[in-house]
C-alpha cells in the first residue's frame, strides 16, 4: 500500500491524478511510478481509462475500488450505457487486468469518429482550478469525443499545447497555467447552441450510475419514443424513410458532415438504421446523443421512460366475454398486431378459446385499456349459449343486453337469426344458391359487354357468396379476361439519334468548362442525355450544368 497519493480532484482523469503524483513524489523516471502504482515497468499509461486497476486499487487502499476509480475518474461512463450487458463485463475484466481489446470493445481505435488528438481544457474552469485547488487539472467531460465546449461554463474548449504519447509513450503530462491561454475570446460558432446541448448531455451521462443500463434497454426506449412519432409498423418495424426525413429537418447535414456523423441513405447499415436495431454493432455515444436531440430527450427523462413492449403491452391479455366464467381475466396468451389503412395506428386482435374475438385501436395509453373493447368481431358459442338461456328466461331485452355488455339491436339480431345464420355459414342453402346464380346470370344476358371487375361490382353479394360456395361455377359463367390494348408508338430513331448526339456533343462542352473538375464517364453523360433514368450514386457540384444526381 502506498504512503500518500495525489487524491483525484472532481471529474479528474485517473491520468491527471497520476501525473499529479508523478509530479510531488519527485520521481525523475516515469517508470518508477508506474512500478510504484502497477507494479509494471512496462505498461503503457492511457489517458481515458487505462488497465491494471486490480493492483492500483489495492495500492491505493480500502478509499478505491476498481469500480469508483471507473466510474468517477475515467471517460467510460460516456460509453457504458451504450454497451451490452456482456460487453460490459468484458470492460470490466479489461481494466482490471491487462486492458487487451479495451479499446477495440470500446470502439476507440484509429479511423473512429470525432477522435480527439491531444487534451483539451476550458478556461473558465482552469481558473476555477487554480482558485479552489491550487492547481489546474484534466477534466474527464473535456475530453469525450464529439465534445467541443465545456458544460459548466458554455465556452469552446482548448488544445493544451503538450500531446501525450508524442516524446514519449510512457511520460505524464501535468497542465500548468503557463501553457495555458486563459483568454476569453472565441470564434463565433452558427451551432454553438447544439454544441452545448450535447456537451450537458455528455456530462449528464458521465454523472450516472455504472451498468444500470445497457444496449437493449437503450434500444426499446428508442422504439417507444418512435411510436409515439408513428415511426414504427405494427410489425415493430421502424419506418426508415420517414425517420430520416424527419432527422435530416432536425440536424442539419453540415453540422453532421462536421462530426463525421452524416447518414448515408443509400447504406443499409448507415448508422441511424443500426441504433434502431436490435444488432450487435457499435454505434458511437456521441451518435446516441444526437438521436436524444432528434427525440429531443434529455438524459434524466430518457433513463426514466419504460422500455417499449410494444402498442398493447405484453400478454396475457384479459377475454372480456361477459358470457364466460374467465371474464376479465388474463387468459389470451397473445394477439395479432395489424396496421389500421388510414392511419397506420395498429389493431391489435384479441381471440380467446372461448370463441370470443374482439379488437381495439392502439397503443395503450393506460392499464385501463387493456380491458377496453373497440370491435367485436365475433362472439363465440360461449355466448350464443349464454343468450340462448337468457332469451327462454323472463328477462327483457334491455335486461339481456346489460347482462352481456352489448345493444339492444345485437341482441334481437343474434336470438332471432343465429340458428339461421350458423346453418347458412356452414350449409349454404339451395334455394338461395339457385336465387343467387340467376341474377348473376340475367346480369351477363342483359350486359354482356360487362368486365369481371365491374360485374363484380354490380352483384357484391351474388359474387362473394358464389365465389365461396360454388367457385367452379361461377368462374365458368363469368366473361373471358380482357386484355387492355396498349396502342404502340412509332419512334423516329434516326431523329432521336440526331438530338442525342447534338446533346452529347454540348454536355462533354460543359464538362469540360467546369470550375471544379469531374470524372466525365459513359454515365455522367448518359444521366444528363436522359435525365428520367434513375441513378444510386450523387454528387454534388456548384454549377449550374451539373445536377444532383450525376456520377463522380
Amino acid at each position: 500500500m502506498l504512503s500518500f497519493f495525489t487524491n483525484p480532484y472532481p471529474d479528474e482523469l485517473l491520468y491527471s491524478a497520476i501525473a499529479r503524483y508523478h509530479f510531488y513524489s519527485g520521481n525523475l523516471d516515469c517508470k518508477d511510478t508506474l512500478e510504484e502504482l502497477f507494479g509494471s515497468r512496462s505498461m503503457i499509461p492511457s489517458v481515458e481509462i487505462g488497465s491494471h486497476f486490480s493492483i492500483l486499487a489495492e495500492k491505493l487502499g480500502f478509499h478505491y475500488s476498481i469500480e469508483t476509480l471507473l466510474a468517477n475518474h475515467t471517460i467510460y461512463p460516456y460509453y457504458a450505457m451504450f454497451l451490452s450487458k456482456n460487453r460490459q463485463q468484458e470492460i470490466m475484466q479489461d481494466v482490471a487486468n491487462e486492458g487487451q481489446g479495451l479499446y477495440v470493445r470500446l470502439g476507440i481505435i484509429a479511423g473512429g469518429i470525432c477522435r480527439k488528438d491531444g487534451l483539451y481544457y476550458c478556461a473558465l474552469c482552469a481558473k476555477a482550478d487554480l482558485e479552489q485547488c491550487g492547481e489546474p487539472y484534466i477534466h474527464r467531460e473535456h475530453q469525450l469525443q464529439g465534445i467541443d465546449y465545456c458544460p459548466h461554463h458554455e465556452v469552446p474548449l482548448k488544445k493544451y499545447p503538450l500531446t501525450p504519447n508524442v516524446g514519449s509513450r510512457i511520460e505524464f503530462i501535468r497542465f500548468e497555467m503557463e501553457q495555458m491561454n486563459l483568454s476569453h475570446i472565441y470564434e463565433v460558432d452558427a451551432y454553438a447552441k447544439i454544441k452545448i446541448h450535447l456537451a450537458k448531455q455528455a456530462y449528464k451521462l458521465l454523472q450516472k450510475q455504472l451498468h444500470s443500463w445497457s444496449r437493449q434497454e437503450v434500444s426499446l426506449k428508442y422504439r417507444g419514443l418512435l411510436r409515439d412519432l408513428k415511426l414504427v409498423t405494427s410489425s415493430n418495424r421502424i419506418r426508415q424513410k420517414e425517420l430520416y426525413e424527419k432527422f435530416k429537418q432536425r440536424l442539419p447535414v453540415d453540422f453532421l458532415e462536421q462530426y463525421e456523423s452524416e447518414v448515408d441513405v443509400v447504406d443499409e447499415y448507415n448508422w441511424l438504421k443500426v441504433i434502431t436495431r436490435n444488432i450487435k454493432r457499435h454505434v458511437h455515444p456521441f451518435r446516441h446523443l444526437l438521436m436524444l436531440y432528434f427525440l429531443e430527450q434529455d438524459i434524466d427523462n430518457f433513463i426514466d421512460l419504460k422500455a417499449d413492449i410494444g402498442p398493447f403491452g405484453e400478454g396475457p391479455f384479459p377475454c372480456l366475454n361477459r358470457a364466460a366464467s374467465h371474464y376479465q381475466k388474463l387468459v389470451i396468451p397473445s394477439l395479432e398486431v395489424t396496421g389500421d389503412f388510414k392511419t397506420n395506428a395498429p389493431i391489435g386482435t384479441f381471440k380467446c378459446t372461448c370463441g370470443f374475438i374482439y379488437a381495439r385501436k392502439g397503443p395503450d395509453k393506460s392499464s385501463e385499456d387493456r380491458f377496453r373493447i373497440g370491435r367485436v368481431k365475433q362472439f363465440g358459442h360461449v355466448w350464443q349459449e349464454k343468450l340462448k338461456q337468457l332469451a327462454e328466461g323472463d328477462l327483457s331485452i334491455r335486461a339481456i343486453a346489460r347482462e352481456l355488455g352489448v345493444d339492444s339491436k345485437t341482441v334481437k339480431r343474434y336470438s332471432s337469426n343465429s340458428v339461421e345464420i350458423s346453418k347458412e355459414a356452414s350449409e349454404p342453402s339451395q334455394k338461395l344458391m339457385a336465387k343467387y346464380k340467376q341474377d348473376i346470370v340475367e346480369i351477363i344476358q342483359e350486359f354482356p359487354q360487362l368486365s369481371r371487375t365491374t360485374l363484380r361490382e354490380k352483384c357484391k353479394k351474388q359474387y362473394i357468396f358464389l365465389y365461396r360456395h360454388d367457385k367452379e361455377w361461377l368462374m365458368g359463367v363469368l366473361p373471358s379476361y380482357q386484355k387492355k390494348q396498349i396502342p404502340t408508338k412509332k419512334v423516329d430513331w434516326y431523329k432521336r439519334d440526331q438530338e442525342y448526339a447534338e446533346k452529347i456533343k454540348r454536355i462533354y462542352k460543359d464538362l469540360l468548362e467546369l470550375e471544379k473538375p469531374v470524372r466525365i464517364t459513359l454515365s455522367l453523360i448518359g444521366v444528363n442525355v436522359n435525365p428520367k433514368v434513375d441513378h444510386v450514386a450523387h454528387v454534388k457540384v456548384d454549377h449550374p450544368f451539373v445536377t444532383s444526381n450525376m456520377f463522380l
